[in-house]
Parts: C-alpha cells; structure tokens; sequence
C-alpha cells in the first residue's frame, strides 16, 4: 500500500471552538491507482491534501490519526526531511496555475528549481532535463517556451507547466487540486489525458480532487465522496455511478445536467455544508437529505462495509432506488418558430495593435470577424466554443461594451450600434448581463439593497426608498432569498448566493434579454442545479430571452433551444441543439463533443483528436480558420474560408467537407 491515511483529524483556528475542517478520514491508495475526491466547495477536499503534504495555513495542525507513505509516517518526520518529500515522494497540482507560478520568473526557470531540489542526479544536465520534462507534457518547441513568462502562456500551457513541476521528483504520488476547474473542454481533455499517459509511463499514484462528475467518469479507478469534513461513501467506480449508496451521492448525479432532463426541473440538493466549527452528534447531511428518517437523529451514523467499499448511513443501499447516470443521444424538444428578439449581422470587433514611441496602429485582434446570430423571443441561443474564440466579446458588443468595429445589432427594429446617449442608456435596460464571476463584478463594500438599486437610480425607475425596498425585496424573493439578506455584503454570501444576487440586479431593469457569461463554470454541481432551474424558472415566468455563453456541453444539452460554436472570431456551425449534439457536421464541434467527460464510465476511452492551442486572433490561420488543428483538413481548407452552407432546417456550417 503506498498511502494509508488512517483516522486523520485536522483542525483550523482556535483549540477552544477548532473549526473541524478534515474529521476522522481514512482511505487507502495503491501505486499505480487514481484516487478521486469528489464533493462540493467546504467539504474539506483541499485540506485534506494539505494535510497530507503538512502544508496548513496559519492556525491549522493535525490532532489525531496518522499519515503513512510506503510505510513510513510522514507526522514524524522533521520538518527538513519533509521539504525533500514535498515535489520529490509527492508532487502536487494546485487548482489555479497563474497563482501558483511566480510571474516574474521564466518558466524554464521554475522547472528547473524542481529539477535541482528533487532531482540531484541531473545537476550536470539541469537544462537538458528541463526540455525533456516540458516535452513530456506536450509543450511545443520546449527549448524556445522555457524562456517565457507565465503571462505569455495560455491556461493550458500554464497547467501543462504545473504538471513537469510536479513530475520533476519523479514522485512516486501525484495530488492534482481542481486541475481543469474553469478550463475549456478541450484543454481539459488534453491535461486529463496527459495526467493518464505520465502515470502510465512511471507508475505513480494519483489523488485526484474535483467536483465534476465527468471528470471523475474519465480518471477514477476508486472514488471517495467527501462532506463536511468525513468521506461518507467508497467505491470503485463503476459501482458508484450505477449503484451510488450514500443518499447524498445520489443527490448529486441528480443534480447533474442533461438532455435526458431538459424537461424536468434539476434536482438540487438545498441547503448548505453546514460549518465545522461544531461537534457533530447526528448524521451531518440530515438537513439536506431526502430520506432522512428518526434514527438518523439519534447518533452518528455507522460505516457500513471495509475500507475499500462503504458508505456512512443508516439507510440500508438495497431499500433506496437506483440513480445510475444515463447520458447521451435522448431526443430534445425543439423550440417552436419564434421571431427574433435580436438579430445580429456582419458583427465585427476588431482591437488595435500600438507599437513604437508614438504607439501607431500595427494590426488588429479580430475578436469578433463577421458574427451572424438571431435570438428569439422567451428562448435561449448558447454560444460554445474555447476561451479567447471571442464569445464574451459578441455579449459586450451586444450592450455596445465596446463599440463594435462594423455590423448591425438589431433589437426592436433599432440598430443598437446607431444610437448614442440617452437613447442607448434607455433601451440598456432590456438588455442585462450576468458576469462570470460574480464576487468580482460586486463593489464589496456596498450592501446587496445598493448593489441592487444602483441601476433603478441610474434610470431613474423608482419615486422613493420605500419604493426601492419593496422592488428589492420582490426581486431576493424571485431569486429565492429572504428579503433580510438586502442589508448583508456580498462576501457574506456563498458563490451560488452571490450569482443569484448577480441575477436579482440584472432582472431589476425588468429585461427581455439576458446575456450569461458563464454564469456556472466554477459552481459545484448542486449550486449549479438551483442557478439553472432559476433561469428556467424565470425564462418561463417572464418570457426571458437569454445568450448563454459557456463551454459546458452538458449545460448547453439542458438549457439551450440553438447552439452557435464560435471558433477564432466567427461562427463555424449553428443549429437546433438536437441536431448540433447528436449530428454536428463540423470537425471542431465534433471534437469539442468528443472531448466531453462522459458520465458513463462503462463506454471505451475516448480518442483526443483536437490538439494544440486556439491561434491568435492577431494572425489568423489563412483559409479555414481551424486547418491547423483539424485531422481532416485539406488542400482547399489551407487557401480559402468556407462559406456557411445552410439546410433547409436551419442548420448552418461553415466548412468544405459538410
């Protein structure tokens, strides 16, 4: 056994009222095996995985229990022998690359620290070694990239980077932290593969934290389902995803988004992680659970199986019904002919590129190059594609955030990139926008009533601050939170909380248009279940429109009516979802579909055929935008871009092979 945590306790804060953040959790880990954690955000994942590298904050410490690697607890040993083990023993991925690399150091550099602290015996070939460990993980043309900086890296690139620092002491256990939270499909397809192919080649062990189900599908041999603080359910993997024990693991493939469910309302699980500052005596999961019975406030509950396969419940598994995860090729309903709300035509945003002293033009990033999309009334248009393909562009032009270079942006007959002045500002408040992250998007030092009003003063649609309340209160009510939270801050609320509160000050203008930039690519599973069935809820009660720009197949399966796939600037393929998911014509949106995580750990490994990075905006590739990726490019794709063909459907694809 190559990892054997057993019983491990670890505290936060003060002894008095210790915040309970890992309580009593064992697991067992073999070389060569994949490990996963799987949970919401406060369960105690993270922690975890700092414990067992002894790297706490401030105030955290280890009271009980042991931590043993290949026999040998690491709770004894010094702190100096320690750091020897810490990149060489273990190596560890932390869930933000940016934050973790030193931004004012080469990355060739940063490799190379690893390779001189964990590996001695490459002291005379340090930067030999440094070149074979970032080809290792598919960096191009390693000798000239390990002279950039971070910044000059894409996220991909950047995690690539993370995982040759982790791998330079040839660890014998890899803990990899989020690794693909917030990337693109594709960029989380390459880093999943590449973490399979390195283990692999050298045999090691990997701990693998996530909240996403299908990230789980694709990596896991065993999986740990962790919450509040105590892993309630082990198993391996097929056995988890076709009989799930623990009333909360069924609850979260539930909660989880698809086709199959775009009729029906997400099963989300209410309720929050309650805090771990307390000693609990009963089943910490009783206020949330669906089949929560007497006993279950009586005690903790019992663990029932061995250290490989169990779950913490008192509910017996054989009386609860099966939530196996089916996902896939279900017909969806089509959207009905519905005019279009907005209309967009020839859009174009085009951003200048200053050199020199006197900062003259140069060039353009063509962000946006000739966008064509309609958006009908009370339906939603997802808009797909990888980051920097200029999605969050189209939604900024759309509110004229910036001006766009050429086009025309219809809404109720008016060309928004015509008006000016008061008559833009007015017709602003049929179109809002939901920001990605919505902590940054707050000021944090204004209450939720001010954040929410900010935008009725600014038109100018209330007489008085009784008035203003009252529309507060309405609108926390609509988002489903109580009226009293209009007095908190916004660092008072979880994520899920702020997002609806995100909503609340959109819908406060009373729109007819929505634009959601990515509303739930960081939520857990259960928090993006409620953000969802609120905008269905809301899309249905006030005939909402919405763009939905995201990356997230599985949410564009659930929500969307059409999908647009946006490749460099312009469309490539539009349609009914249906016909886009189960029959794409383009080779970039097959491999974006192909790329998914599936839920259904039972079907073959998956070929990743889309490599490399998104070219620059800057120079784009002449003739088909996407050749230098595409497996089945030819000649004629290398001199000239395709027209969009359309079909008497409305299926349109811009490709010469369609």
């Amino acid at each position: 056994m190559l990892l054997n945590i057993d019983h491990l306790q670890t505290h936060l804060g003060p002894s008095e009222a210790p915040v309970r953040v890992v309580d009593d959790v064992s697991l067992q880990l073999r070389s060569g095996e994949t490990f996963v954690l799987l949970g919401e955000s406060g369960c105690g994942k993270s922690m975890l995985s700092l414990s067992l590298m002894r790297l706490l904050p401030t105030g955290g410490r280890i009271v009980g229990g042991d931590i043993q690697l290949d026999g040998e607890s690491l709770l004894d040993l010094p702190e100096v022998k320690m750091r020897a083990i810490r990149g060489g023993r273990i190596g560890m991925i932390f869930q933000e690359p940016m934050t973790s690399l030193n931004p004012v150091m080469r990355v060739g550099a940063q490799v190379a620290e690893a390779v001189r602290l964990h590996d001695p015996e490459q002291a005379d070939r340090i930067n030999e070694r440094v070149i074979e460990l970032l080809e290792s993980v598919g960096i191009p043309d390693a000798a000239r990239r390990m002279h950039d900086y971070p910044h000059q890296l894409s996220g991909g690139m950047k995690q690539r980077v993370m995982i040759a620092i982790a791998m330079a002491g040839r660890p014998a256990l890899l803990i990899a932290d989020e690794p693909t939270t917030a990337l693109d499909v594709t960029i989380q397809a390459q880093v999943l593969d590449l973490l399979k192919q390195r283990q692999r080649d050298v045999g090691m062990a990997i701990l693998l934290i996530t909240h996403d189900l299908g990230v789980v599908a694709e990596m896991a041999d065993r999986v740990g389902v962790m919450y509040a603080g105590q892993i309630v359910e082990t198993s391996n993997l097929r056995d988890l995803y076709q009989h799930p024990r623990h009333p909360y693991s069924q609850q979260l493939f539930r909660a989880t988004p698809s086709a199959a469910k775009r009729r029906q309302r997400l099963e989300a699980i209410s309720g929050m992680v309650p805090p771990l500052n307390q000693r609990f005596k009963r089943c910490r999961f009783i206020e949330r659970c669906e089949q929560a019975q007497t006993i279950c406030q009586t005690g903790l509950p019992p663990w029932q199986g061995d250290n490989h396969s169990g779950y913490r419940c008192y509910v017996d598994a054989a009386q609860t019904a099966n939530t196996s995860v089916t996902v896939g090729s279900q017909t969806t309903d089509s959207p009905d002919n519905q005019p279009p709300l907005l209309s967009i035509r020839d859009l174009r945003a085009y951003f200048p590129i200053r050199q020199g002293v006197l900062r003259r033009t140069t060039g353009y990033i063509k962000a946006v190059d000739g966008v064509n999309l309609d958006i009908p009334q009370a339906r939603t248009l997802a808009l797909v594609g990888e980051s920097g393909c200029g999605k969050t562009t189209v939604g900024k032009s759309i509110l004229q955030l910036p001006k766009p270079t050429g086009g025309e942006i219809l809404y109720a007959g008016r060309d928004l990139t015509r008006l000016n002045g008061q008559a833009l500002r007015q017709l602003r408040s049929d179109i809002q926008i939901i920001f990605q992250d919505p902590a940054s998007s707050m000021n944090p030092r204004m209450r939720v009533e001010d954040i929410i009003t900010e935008g009725l003063h600014a038109q100018k649609l209330g007489k008085s601050p009784e008035t203003y309340r009252a529309q507060v209160a309405d609108l926390l009510n609509h988002v489903g939170l109580p009226a009293d939270t209009m007095q908190h801050y916004p660092h008072q609320f979880s994520g899920g909380q702020r997002q609806r509160i995100s909503i609340a000050r959109a819908l406060a203008m009373q729109p007819k248009l929505l634009i959601c930039d990515e509303p739930t690519s960081a939520l857990d599973v259960s928090v993006q279940a409620q953000v969802l069935n609120l905008l269905k809820r809301l899309q249905n009660t006030l005939q909402l429109s919405y763009l939905f720009i995201t990356h997230d197949i599985a949410v564009v399966a659930y929500l969307a009516d059409r999908v647009a796939v946006m490749y460099l600037g312009r469309i490539v393929e539009q349609g009914d979802v249906t016909q886009i998911l189960q029959h794409a014509q383009h080779p970039y949106t097959q491999a974006l579909l192909e790329a998914v995580p599936t839920y259904d750990p039972t079907r073959g490994q998956k070929p990743i055929t889309l490599q490399g990075d998104l070219p620059s905006p800057a120079n784009p590739p002449q003739g088909c935008h996407f050749h230098a990726r595409c497996p089945l490019a030819q000649t004629k794709c290398r001199t000239s871009y395709p027209p969009m063909k359309q079909t008497e459907n409305g299926h349109g694809v811009a490709c010469w092979l369609a």
